[in-house]
């Protein structure tokens, strides 16, 4: 039956249009974006999954340049610490060579000229030892620093590395300490041997455990690196479009369009023939 209230082809082919209109809004969005979700009205899981993802990566990011300072300052320490084991060496060096003068004044006199330059050294060493205003030579206090995040059992929590802070001043202060010229005997230059041998141990060691902190926040910040990828490529994987498929899918929507738009105009015909039946 023919109707001229009632065109059903032409509301048939409207509704075609208006869908493949909205269809290829949607494309053209998902193409000028690179994105396929944009919103929770797209995916509400994949999106509020991806917003979680990226806020993660976006912590790891800043927790990582954070680590670049820390790894700084704990590198500048241990170089420091490792010329203090140095110098710290040859201290024990030319006390041994005075093992032999207990009885020549003016040969330990020169000695322990050289002894008092290297405790010098030491100092300018320690007081060098500093990154960003931070010195982690002069005390021995514990160092926590952040290194990630977790949210095991649905909560937010930091994960932390500890290590502490080397004291090389009390191996300069003891160091410094020593006086050559006040050894008349055998025994005494032989336990100021000792004392300096001590400290260069302590030199040594406090060089290592510096080393070790270092290396923990040099692979973590390498971790975390590799964790930001791998978050940023998995949110990638949820939101981004593939221009592929949407490159196809624009082209067959605008063929689809020309139809479209092609078939409601004849459907807007029908009523016109109606008047031929009045001729």
């Amino acid at each position: 039956m023919s109707s001229i209230l009632t065109n059903n082809s032409a509301m048939s082919a409207l509704a075609t249009l208006r869908s493949i209109n909205n269809s290829l809004t949607d494309s053209q969005s998902r193409i000028s974006t690179g994105l396929k979700i944009q919103s929770g009205k797209d995916n509400a899981a994949y999106f509020s999954i991806s917003e979680t993802m990226n806020s993660d990566s976006s912590i790891y990011k800043a927790i990582d340049e954070s680590l670049t300072l820390s790894q700084n300052s704990v590198s500048t320490a241990r170089l420091g610490a490792e010329n203090v084991a140095d110098l710290a060496t040859q201290f024990v060096e030319r006390i041994a060579f005075a093992q032999g003068s207990a009885g020549d004044l003016s040969a330990r006199t020169d000695i322990q000229a050289e002894l008092d330059a290297l405790a010098e050294r030491i100092q300018t060493t320690i007081d060098q030892s500093t990154f960003n205003g931070e010195s982690l030579v002069t005390g021995a206090a514990t160092v926590t620093v952040v290194t990630g995040i977790s949210r095991a059992s649905g909560s937010l929590t930091t994960t932390t590395i500890t290590f502490t802070q080397q004291d090389l001043q009390t191996i300069q202060s003891t160091l410094a300490g020593i006086d050559l010229t006040t050894s008349s005997t055998t025994a005494l230059l032989e336990a100021d041997l000792k004392a300096a041998e001590g400290q260069m141990k302590a030199a040594i060691a406090s060089a290592t455990s510096l080393g070790i902190a270092e290396k923990s926040i040099e692979t973590q910040k390498e971790f975390l690196s590799a964790l930001t990828d791998r978050l940023d490529t998995g949110v990638g994987s949820m939101v981004d479009a593939n221009m592929e498929e949407e490159a196809a899918r624009l082209q067959a929507l605008q063929v689809q369009q020309q139809l479209a738009t092609q078939s409601l105009s004849i459907a807007n015909q029908a009523p016109q023939n109606i008047l031929s039946l009045f001729r």
